[in-house]
């Protein structure tokens, strides 16, 4: 069981790591996903594919 919560607790850096680096990558282009409990929920949920998703949504509302 402790375990898992590790794992999941590991899952939530890495993509929040991801995320951040993305960010700092995307700054000059002026297209930077927030940081928040939604962003790093779906990204730790959903994994990589979910970046794209929100590149993809920000793209068309942007």
């Amino acid at each position: 069981m402790l375990k898992k919560i590790f794992k999941f607790f590991k899952k939530i850096i890495v993509s929040s790591f991801v995320l951040y680096s993305y960010n700092l990558i995307s700054a000059p282009l002026n297209l930077i996903i927030p940081i928040n409990i939604f962003t790093i929920s779906t990204l730790t949920l959903l994994g990589l594919p979910s970046l794209f998703a929100l590149i993809a949504i920000l793209l068309i509302i942007y």
